[in-house]
């Protein structure tokens, strides 16, 4: 299996299953001499971790980060960072009874056409679970970005039941389960989800990204474009179905004079007036804050009775029990900020490699 690596100079590489003993990443191209403790690895782990509250799957794992190398007296040595995160509360015998039919909406059919051979325990690589090795990577490549670099994200929609943007307030996100910016709205989607939940199914969301501090000039024109390294990066995460950028798929309803960005000199410095671009232009960062916003489908293992076949592709019938989140997209949010910063972090060092680049004599 190939495209388990992502990255040019800062490259990480994940490993493991979802029912396996472990998983982790391996993280390669950081710089010696940075400072970094594995309590400040935690804390995004922490964020992302299942089982913290009613509304996310109740499989309890502590997530806890163990650094294996690349780190000597809290500071990066120039080597490869590699970190292991055990797995503990795995219930396997709940994919027993469906172990040879095919769940709908999951990589089960597509893995067993690629490969001949599956993990059906919770889904194996294709699980969510092999996201909190992005998450760790996500914490180092944000000590590469910097203090000045503040990478934020919200749950701005699940399903329907949207936020009021009027409401927005940053202060609020660590104050909810939901990651919200709007604490009008929690008390609604709390019992919206609990309904969901209910009645065995599950439902999307919808996740906003605002990266601010970033320097003009992160990116690389035709195919290394930011947006694009990003829209791949966040495109990559599981039950991930779309991207955009800034005003996105509202800007095909704009005429051009609507959604261009106007600029205006301030002293020495530029401004904008607005940013429908997402902070790019010509895949290049402007200086002005990155938006991004993704779409989660809904969790695909829902009690529901659905259609499906089994491995002798015979026509049965499928319901999936265990443990799982009502809204995938709760828990997104700490990922999608960790895949931003790994992109960033790899074109940050790319653009410093350029710049110390000089031309043979």
């Amino acid at each position: 299996m190939t495209g388990n690596s992502f990255g040019k100079i800062f490259k990480v590489t994940t490993w493991g299953e979802s029912h396996g003993i472990g998983l982790g990443c391996v993280i390669d191209g950081v710089p010696p001499n940075i400072k970094l403790e594995k309590s400040f690895i935690q804390e995004f782990l922490d964020k992302r971790k299942p089982g913290q509250s009613k509304f996310t799957t109740q499989r309890k794992e502590d997530d806890k980060a163990e650094i294996l190398s690349g780190i000597f007296e809290g500071k990066t040595t120039g080597t490869p960072i590699s970190i292991l995160i055990n797995n503990k509360d795995v219930k396997s015998k709940d994919y027993s009874e469906i172990k040879d039919k095919f769940r709908p909406g999951h990589a089960d059919y597509t893995y067993q056409m690629k490969y001949g051979f599956r993990d059906y325990r919770g889904g194996g690589r294709a699980s969510a679970r092999e996201t909190a090795a992005r998450v760790a990577a996500g914490a180092v490549a944000r000590k590469i970005l910097g203090e000045k670099v503040k990478i934020r994200g919200a749950l701005i929609q699940i399903g329907k039941e949207k936020i009021n943007r009027n409401n927005w307030d940053w202060q609020q996100i660590g104050k909810n389960d939901f990651f919200c910016p709007d604490k009008e709205v929690v008390k609604k989607w709390e019992n919206y989800i609990k309904l969901i939940r209910k009645e065995g199914s599950s439902v999307g969301a919808l996740i906003e990204i605002n990266v601010s501090g970033i320097n003009i000039g992160l990116g690389e024109p035709v195919f290394d474009k930011v947006d694009a390294l990003l829209a791949y990066g966040i495109m990559s995460i599981p039950a991930v179905k779309g991207v955009e950028i800034g005003t996105g798929f509202k800007s095909a309803e704009l005429r051009g004079e609507d959604n261009s960005d106007e600029i205006l000199s301030k002293g020495k410095k530029a401004s904008f007036k607005s940013n429908n671009s997402g902070g790019t232009l010509g895949g290049i960062t402007s200086g002005q804050d990155l938006l991004i916003r993704f779409a989660v489908k809904p969790t695909s293992s829902i009690l529901i009775e659905r259609n499906t076949i089994n491995v002798r592709g015979k026509n049965t019938k499928i319901k999936t029990k265990g443990r799982h989140d009502p809204c995938v997209g709760i828990r997104a949010v700490p990922i999608g900020e960790a895949m931003v910063a790994i992109v960033l972090a790899d074109l940050m060092l790319i653009q410093e490699k350029n710049k110390n680049y000089k031309t043979p004599k």
